[in-house]
């Protein structure tokens, strides 16, 4: 099916040449100018992912986001100011998936957009069935694969699409290190940029979501100079 994405960005004439680009590569776009329209279009429309600038009117991005976060897991792509990576730390901080400053070349956002569509497998990309098992259990923490969610010590955690990539990949490696560039190759679909704080930003979410080990040892260590590793008892 053909994906439908909302482009919330109140620059009508750029809004209008990206609607046009992301229609031609197959999406169905819908746009909004500012953040009270945004959140009163999700929550009486469905939509595959968000395109999320920071600077808009009304309510800013990172409003938006923070109270689309208290009731949805809907894919989000941050678009903010070049340059800024408080911006974009931010964003991530507050459950974006992924970010792209702005300007931003056309063919990059699709890419992007592919990916972060891919990891949330809205379009139809499903494990089940391909000999996989349905969830990966590993001490008190459950993930079940189908429906992409996580619970741990039996309590729900509430992940994005890009934190369960992430986990997925950390758990099926758990006890050896992973690094940062498979990592980000293997969690996030790209290949790891020496100025990009994403990955870093994500899993140190996920750390303070999952809490630590029954034991009290921390769940994802950090190998310094290396990557990541998932702690098994």
């Amino acid at each position: 099916m053909m994906a439908r994405i909302l482009l919330a960005d109140d620059d009508i004439e750029l809004s209008g040449m990206l609607v046009d680009y992301f229609t031609d590569e197959g999406f169905d776009v819908d746009v909004a100018y500012d953040g009270v329209t945004v959140l009163n279009k999700i929550s009486v429309n469905r939509y595959d992912l968000l395109i999320l600038d920071v600077m808009m009117p009304h309510r800013n991005g990172f409003d938006v986001l923070r109270e689309l976060r208290m009731q949805s897991l809907l894919p989000v792509l941050m678009l903010t100011a070049r340059g800024n990576d408080i911006d974009s730390i931010v964003g991530l901080e507050l459950g974006a998936d992924d970010y792209l400053a702005k300007p931003s070349n056309p063919r990059v956002m699709v890419a992007r957009i592919r990916a972060i569509l891919r990891r949330a497998e809205i379009q139809g990309d499903r494990r089940n069935g391909s000999g996989e098992p349905d969830k990966i259990m590993l001490d008190d923490l459950v993930m079940h694969i189908g429906s992409r969610t996580v619970t741990c010590g039996n309590n729900p955690v509430f992940v994005t699409s890009t934190e369960f990539s992430l986990l997925d990949v950390l758990l099926r490696e758990a006890g050896n290190v992973v690094s940062k560039a498979d990592l980000s190759e293997r969690g996030l679909g790209r290949k790891l940029s020496r100025y990009d704080r994403s990955l870093d930003v994500h899993v140190s979410s996920l750390r303070k979501k999952l809490g630590s080990m029954p034991d009290g040892q921390e769940r994802i260590k950090t190998v310094r100079g290396v990557g990541y590793i998932y702690s098994r008892n």
